[in-house]
């Protein structure tokens, strides 16, 4: 069956887009597949020094009008940048689908990424089998396709009322709060193009007679919102990691292609080893996000008040002036401008992870069967908040004031429940419940693994 399949793999430029599809393409390279990841030309330099020649990924790359300022562009002109990576990939990919060709190795099948609905034009032109790989949970999938199948008027006048509820098909009920933060005018000025291509998405896959959906989820997760489609078939294929990884027998491709790019060394992991069992609290906001001072300031008292030992990531782009309390804090626990998540999580030490509830750090924290507070900031996190608190139990969420600040009161309420033995015990049980059903999805011959088999068995037909 895996004979002569060649997947082009086309994904966004940005960190949180790439490192889901190197660990799918690790995946679909274990099975026999030959993958070949198209991305923008300013990407490829960093992929390029991760270690990626072990595992015989191929990269190529079309220009996105800003090949020396790359994904930068596009968090301070988003219209623009996405003008230009759609010029640039319409242009781009039809000339690597031809060289592939003209060598022998034809592109077989096309999948691309969130915020690319373009590249399927591209594939329908060569008559290539394609499907989107959907790199958010089923529920958000579903979310947009009802927003623009019938349900548009309802969630535009009502999500930024707090006391407004939805009932979707095959979801929970939610509050505004509860959707991505592009429904809300508060939350759509951060990539304003996002809503509209996630539309593209939807009205790409309603046009096809046989729609297909790669989802990095697994069916024990969200079976309900796997269902939810009937229109769409979709393939639950995750977590995008491989299992040897969570057995702490190698490394993934996704942590090599940022820890290259750093020096510093492993200390923070010393430093937890040496850790009494899930004492520490783990805090980390993703690659993208900048919180403000007075959030920060918010943080550190809440640390502080535990007075627990803690891991903070505080990434050198958002570091500003010197936090007050830093002398206090450094003496407590440690701050670091990068580590490996996955080595950090799947640490005996860890006792809780404050996150902004991006999809990969939340599949990481099931994987790695550690509770969270969960601290969603914009787009799909405010669902994953959600689905963490209220559905899978493993998390408490935090609440905002009025001007949108968590003070410092409400981080340490939320610390001291999963903390403490009492109120904890619930969240922990959970996570080890998930963590066994993750794990059991990514094993050979698991659901995720089958339903990967049999995407590849339907567009061979």
């Amino acid at each position: 069956m895996m004979q002569h399949v060649h997947v082009l793999l086309v994904t966004f430029p940005a960190q949180g887009h790439i490192n889901p599809c190197l660990r799918f393409s690790e995946r679909l390279l274990r099975m026999g597949i030959q993958v070949t990841l198209a991305t923008a030309n300013s990407a490829i330099p960093r992929l390029l020094k991760s270690k990626t020649e072990q595992i015989g990924l191929s990269f190529v790359s079309f220009s996105d009008g800003h090949d020396e300022e790359g994904y930068k562009h596009g968090t301070t002109d988003p219209d623009s940048y996405m003008v230009g990576l759609k010029k640039g990939g319409l242009e781009g990919l039809p000339e690597i689908i031809k060289a592939n060709a003209e060598k022998g190795e034809p592109i077989t099948c096309l999948v691309y990424s969130l915020l690319l609905p373009w590249a399927q034009t591209v594939a329908r032109e060569f008559h290539i089998p394609s499907a989107l790989l959907f790199i958010q949970p089923a529920t958000v999938l579903n979310i947009y396709y009802r927003y623009f199948n019938g349900y548009e008027d309802e969630i535009s006048k009502n999500c930024d009322d707090s006391n407004w509820t939805i009932q979707l098909p095959g979801l929970p009920e939610m509050k505004g709060r509860d959707l991505p933060s592009f429904f809300r005018e508060s939350g759509s000025d951060v990539f304003s193009p996002a809503l509209t291509y996630m539309g593209e998405h939807v009205k790409t896959l309603d046009s096809e007679e046989n729609p297909r959906v790669l989802i990095n989820t697994f069916e024990g997760l969200e079976p309900e919102a796997l269902g939810a489609i009937e229109k769409y078939k979709m393939f639950p294929v995750g977590p995008f990691f491989p299992l040897s990884l969570c057995n702490g027998k190698n490394k993934s491709l996704g942590s090599s292609l940022v820890s290259d790019l750093y020096e510093e060394s492993d200390y923070y992991l010393k430093w937890l080893n040496s850790q009494p069992e899930s004492s520490v609290v783990y805090i980390s906001f993703g690659s993208m996000l900048i919180l403000p001072k007075k959030q920060t300031e918010e943080i550190a008292k809440a640390l502080l008040e535990s007075g627990r030992p803690f891991l903070w990531v505080m990434r050198d782009d958002n570091k500003q002036e010197t936090l007050s309390c830093m002398e206090k804090l450094e003496q407590q626990g440690k701050i670091v401008s990068w580590c490996s998540q996955l080595d950090v999580l799947m640490n005996p030490s860890l006792g809780c992870f404050v996150t902004h509830c991006g999809w990969n750090s939340t599949l990481e924290s099931i994987i790695c069967g550690v509770p969270v507070v969960a601290f969603p900031q914009w787009t799909d996190q405010t669902t994953n908040a959600k689905l963490l608190e209220d559905v899978w139990r493993t998390g408490v969420r935090v609440a905002t004031s009025e001007d949108g600040t968590v003070e410092s009161d409400e981080v340490h309420r939320c610390i001291e429940i999963l903390m403490s033995d009492n109120e904890g015990g619930e969240f922990r049980r959970n996570t080890l419940k998930w963590k066994d059903l993750a794990r059991d999805a990514m094993e050979e011959g698991g659901c995720s693994d089958m339903n990967l088999k049999a995407f590849f068995e339907e567009i061979a037909k």
